[in-house]
């Protein structure tokens, strides 16, 4: 399948697709001159899977799906640890024309409850590990028609995927999809509420892959890569999935979380030259003791989204690794990041600029478009934007407004195009009739050499006006009152914008992405 990049100095570059389409047998065939390359390599197993044996499984996943009797548009659930197997099956299934519906493997029984039901998906693969969180379901659903478990060679009661690929031939016989229709789903991180059901087209991977996975990052056949992203986040599926296979780089896969020790551990074993984090981790890895020196690594470039990267934490990570991370924002319905640092342009403490491809907007609470310094909500021009939230048409109307996807983040954009972070639209403060962005005294705080995460919403004071609250966790070992932390943040940050009360906690609620749930510290803040 011949795609091409038509650059033109005069308007953004796109990537010319043609309308019928097949992302899985695109990303496949792209590889098609490497079959004895290692693709993907399972860091805790050390199971490798070369690029001619990832072909050969994934024809064989399809074939397997279409003698069970799965059409076309028929949906599959996916809830799978990061293995060599997830690749296999996420590409077998658009293969076949059956679109993979990815899972958090973190949620519970009832949130997985809740997406077999709302995406009445016909099939369900799944880890043996997380088999006990589904099995109270699998009499109840009446869509459920196929139960496969991933990671063991054989089960008493349920069908394995080995099982499968032992018993189908690998003929290649690729569903005759197109490039516009819906080819698989993810669901949202639920930062702010239940999950929603983002659905994508067959066009989306490789639009991403080629505007930042080449355009941005620069990748090539030659790097390394690893995500401690999981691939069913749509931040981890491009890092190590789409990105890697557009041009034959190769994966490292953690089932398992992603600790200092394992990161690090992997950063030196398999010596990958891309590493994809969230601000979290790099607050963690740098607060390990155990880190390793600059000249153990082979670092190239890192990358941070799903969070703003505190500056400090940037600052701190290329003075100790000689390593930029370019910070990022993407979307599950953007699929990937669209606003990016790039390499030798970082301005910690910014998110960047707009990735070539994407056209960016910020919009003022007038509906009349921002000027610079001006803060507003952030919107989104581009080709890989989510067709639909599932059985959610209003939701889907005010987040896809026409060619425009609304961010439901706060923005401001200076002079040079340089985007600077200020928080979800309903996380921003007005304190004393002056919008307050949290991110901001978060940063702050973060400079702190005590202060290892932090978050800040608004809560009310005894008059029942709003003022900035920190939630604060400690570095181990290390001690800060709550005056010295409001005296910190007053010497940085004009007087009105400091945290008039501070909460030191053990932990701060995330969802299993690494977003902090502000709405979570918002419901236990209560009134002051």
């Amino acid at each position: 399948m011949n795609l091409s990049r038509a650059d033109h100095t005069s308007r953004p570059p796109r990537v010319e697709i043609p309308r019928k389409y097949n992302a899985a047998h695109d990303l496949l065939e792209r590889n098609a001159g490497r079959s004895g390359k290692v693709a993907f390599i399972d860091a805790q197993t050390g199971t490798t899977l070369s690029f001619g044996a990832l072909t050969e499984q994934a024809h064989r996943f399809a074939n397997a799906l279409r003698a069970q009797g799965f059409a076309p548009e028929s949906r599959m659930l996916l809830a799978m640890h990061d293995s060599t197997e997830w690749p296999v099956v996420f590409l077998g299934c658009i293969l076949a024309g059956v679109v993979p519906v990815a899972a958090n493997t973190l949620l519970t029984t009832p949130d997985f409850d809740f997406m077999l039901r709302d995406s009445r998906a016909q099939g369900l693969v799944v880890s043996s590990a997380l088999l006990p969180a589904f099995e109270p379901l699998l009499a109840t659903l009446p869509a459920l028609r196929s139960v496969i478990v991933a990671g063991v060679e054989d089960s008493a009661s349920n069908t394995t995927l080995a099982q499968l690929l032992r018993a189908q031939p690998a003929t290649k016989n690729v569903a005759d999809t197109l490039a516009d229709e819906a080819c698989f789903w993810l669901y949202s991180s639920g930062s702010t509420g239940t999950p929603k059901g983002t659905v994508h087209l067959h066009s989306h991977l490789i639009q991403t892959a080629e505007l930042y996975g080449r355009g941005v990052l620069g990748i090539q056949e030659s790097d390394v890569v690893y995500s401690a992203a999981k691939l069913f986040f749509a931040y981890g599926l491009g890092n190590g999935l789409t990105f890697p296979m557009s041009v034959g780089a190769t994966t490292i896969l953690l089932p398992g979380r992603p600790t200092p020790a394992e990161v690090f551990g992997i950063l030196k074993k398999h010596q990958p030259t891309i590493f994809y984090g969230v601000p979290t981790l790099y607050a963690a890895l740098l607060a390990d003791a155990a880190r390793p020196q600059a000249s153990e690594l082979k670092l190239r470039v890192c990358t941070s989204a799903g969070e703003a990267l505190p500056a400090e934490i940037g600052k701190k990570w290329t003075a100790l690794y000689g390593c930029e991370i370019l910070d990022g924002i993407g979307s599950t319905e953007m699929l990937h990041i669209f606003l990016s640092n790039r390499p030798g342009q970082v301005r910690y403490g910014t998110t960047g600029q707009a990735v070539p491809g994407y056209e960016l907007r910020i919009v003022g609470d007038d509906g009349h478009e921002c000027g610079p310094g001006e803060i507003g909500e952030l919107q989104i021009k581009g080709p890989s934007s989510a067709l639909m939230y599932w059985n959610n048409r209003q939701k889907t109307k005010s987040t896809f407004a026409g060619d425009w996807t609304r961010s439901g983040d706060k923005y401001t954009m200076d002079a040079d195009g340089y985007y600077t972070y200020g928080g979800r639209s309903d996380d921003m403060l007005k304190v004393g009739g002056i919008y307050v962005s949290p991110f901001e005294v978060e940063a702050s705080l973060m400079t702190h050499p005590a202060v290892l995460e932090v978050a800040v919403i608004g809560a009310a004071d005894a008059d029942q006006l709003v003022k900035p609250k920190a939630f604060v966790v400690l570095k181990s070992g290390q001690a800060a009152s709550a005056d010295d932390l409001k005296a910190h943040v007053k010497q940085q940050l004009a007087p009105y914008k400091y945290p008039r009360w501070i909460e030191f906690v053990p932990e701060l609620p995330k969802t299993a992405t690494g977003k902090i749930q502000r709405f979570k510290l918002r419901q236990s803040a209560g009134g002051h």
